[in-house]
């Protein structure tokens, strides 16, 4: 049964991991892809931008998808439309001589809307598929291989642009295959819990649970959104800071941009285990995360040379990693499997806003001042950590997520030990 918990877990693993590099991916090629195109660092800043902004509008029409249809029906579908888009991207560079970066962002807006359907459909599946401290372990997992992705992406990107500055968007259709056919053959999807509601009954359910659980959705979407919005800011920073500062490129750079995601992909596998179904420790441990990116974030600018430099910035990675996997589990647990898929979709897309974002934000204020980027993002992580601390309020005893999505919908007289019982029927009918 282990055996199988870990085959299964491995191949919802492979979504996030290729969506993931959707983005990470390029990081380390953007300023090949500038000077090849000529481009200006707002415009470069697109490639990152319309991949994450119509994953993040369609996030949520694949969640209701998935409620209705089932997990897997849209999360493959989703995974070879992401892969078409690095195909039509690839083709633009290649062939063509005109309009070529508009064709390449055409590719990316249809990456996006296929990653819409991926990573946070996948996390919805696994809290279907396991509870307690198998679905801890799993989110941790899921969080982790996304942050693995980071790892390996800024390195694998910075190899593959050796080859040419268009060879990562072939890389993308190539990757996708092994994840589709380990998604076909080992996850094996309970077929139990599709909701068979109409369109306004779901939505009314929807809103119920925001309506109960408001303050703990806003705030852990928000922490999300900002987490990601900072990560891949400093990631976009870090990419033009090494290559100006330090004539970095290529593998070499590649590896240093690894090094803050390293530290957050350890640390994210690492909470998955240790948070197991403790919701008050998740909480403590969301807010301690964000106080910790806070501080390293003021420091930054105050770093007197290069190894307390990436020190700090291991440290916000580290804050990120403990983070992620608590509000994973916060969210996924906070409605039925009914609803699940619209409620973490919701949350996939305020992600993908958040590293929408960040790049094109942080090139705004990297024009103006290093010191205004660092300290304005360390105030808005000290913000959303005290919003965390006073709005996060984990429910008290063994109830689970389920259980409470289902207190919130019954009627008032209701138990769920002694459900209402049927009317009898009456003779003759």
């Amino acid at each position: 049964m282990k055996d199988n918990f870990w085959l299964t877990v491995a191949a919802l693993s492979g979504v996030p991991f290729i969506m993931v590099l959707g983005n990470s991916l390029l990081i380390p090629v953007l300023p090949d892809i500038k000077n090849a195109l000529n481009l200006q660092a707002i415009e470069v800043s697109l490639l990152i931008t319309l991949f994450s902004l119509p994953a993040g509008l369609i996030i949520p029409v694949a969640g209701f998808l998935s409620d209705h249809f089932g997990r897997k029906v849209v999360i493959i579908p989703a995974t070879i439309i992401y892969g078409l888009g690095g195909l039509i991207a690839a083709f633009g560079a290649i062939f063509l001589k005109e309009h070529v970066f508009s064709v390449i962002l055409a590719g990316r807006v249809l990456q996006g809307i296929g990653a819409a359907g991926t990573a946070p459909i996948a996390m919805a599946l696994c809290s279907d598929l396991y509870q307690g401290r198998e679905r801890s372990r799993s989110l941790g997992a899921i969080e982790s291989s996304n942050g693995l992705g980071k790892v390996v992406s800024p390195v694998l990107g910075a190899a593959i642009g050796m080859i040419t500055w268009y060879a990562a968007f072939v890389f993308f259709p190539a990757i996708v295959i092994p994840v589709v056919i380990g998604m076909w053959l080992l996850v094996k999807e309970p077929e139990a819990g599709r909701t068979q509601q109409k369109l306004s009954e779901y939505l009314k359910s929807v809103v119920t649970i925001f309506k109960n659980k408001a303050k703990l959705l806003l705030s852990s979407y928000l922490a999300g959104a900002v987490v990601l919005m900072v990560l891949f800011g400093v990631l976009f920073y870090l990419s033009e800071y090494l290559e100006q500062q330090f004539g970095l490129d290529g593998v070499k750079k590649g590896l240093v941009l690894a090094i803050p995601v390293l530290f957050m992909s350890a640390t994210s596998f690492a909470t998955g285990f240790i948070i197991k179904k403790k919701k008050t420790l998740m909480k403590a441990l969301v807010v301690a995360g964000l106080a910790i990116m806070t501080a390293a974030l003021a420091f930054l600018p105050l770093a007197g040379g290069v190894i307390l430099y990436f020190v700090a910035i291991s440290i916000v990675g580290i804050g990120t990693g403990m983070t992620l996997p608590c509000l994973n589990n916060l969210i996924t647990s906070a409605a039925s499997k009914e609803e699940r898929g619209m409620i973490t979709s919701l949350y996939g897309s305020v992600r993908f806003f958040g590293v929408a974002f960040g790049p094109p934000l942080y090139g705004f204020l990297m024009a103006k001042s290093i010191k205004l980027m660092f300290w304005s993002s360390a105030a808005l992580a000290l913000v959303t950590a005290l919003i965390a601390l006073f709005l996060i309020k984990p429910q008290k005893g063994a109830q689970t997520g389920e259980q409470g999505a289902m207190e919130a919908k019954k009627q008032p007289g209701q138990t769920l030990r002694q459900p209402i019982p049927a009317p009898a029927k009456k003779p003759g009918r």
